[in-house]
């Protein structure tokens, strides 16, 4: 077993934040760390594990609900990994909803940009859509 690391040390190590890991530690996603008599809080290589685990949970978007809930099935060795599989295919499906928003948002930004003079009129296609205008302007025509 590694010699226990301060905040910081687990911080470097694991690559998120001392605030991050209090963070982490106040939403019960890590246990309660040993205290040094000073009462410095000692992190052990199984926590940077941890750590480890949650910012890349964190990095694909997982919410910390969902990483709460990984976590637990990490750590239970008798876990189903359907309830893993479940969790991850949840996450997927609402990235690929959001996905397809955003694409969506860049084509409707994209036609608007296009329709738009770029000159020192004041007419302002973009700014009409914005106001809802553009909808009124087509029903009068």
């Amino acid at each position: 077993m590694s010699a226990p690391m301060n905040i910081g040390e687990a911080a470097r190590q694991s690559g998120v934040s001392a605030k991050m890991v209090r963070h982490y530690e106040s939403l019960g996603l890590l246990p309660q760390v040993q205290r040094s008599d000073s009462g410095y809080r000692q992190y052990s290589s199984a926590e940077v594990h941890t750590l480890r685990f949650i910012k890349r949970s964190r990095d694909l978007g997982f919410s910390m609900a969902e990483i709460a809930e990984l976590v637990s099935l990490w750590q239970n060795r008798r876990r189903a990994s359907a309830s893993v599989r479940r969790i991850a295919q949840k996450h997927a499906d609402d990235l690929a909803q959001r996905i397809a928003a955003m694409q969506a948002m860049q084509h409707t930004l994209a036609h608007l940009v296009h329709g738009c003079q770029g000159n020192d009129r004041p007419d302002c296609p973009i700014l009409d859509d914005l106001a809802g205008q553009s909808a009124a302007k087509q029903q009068i025509v």
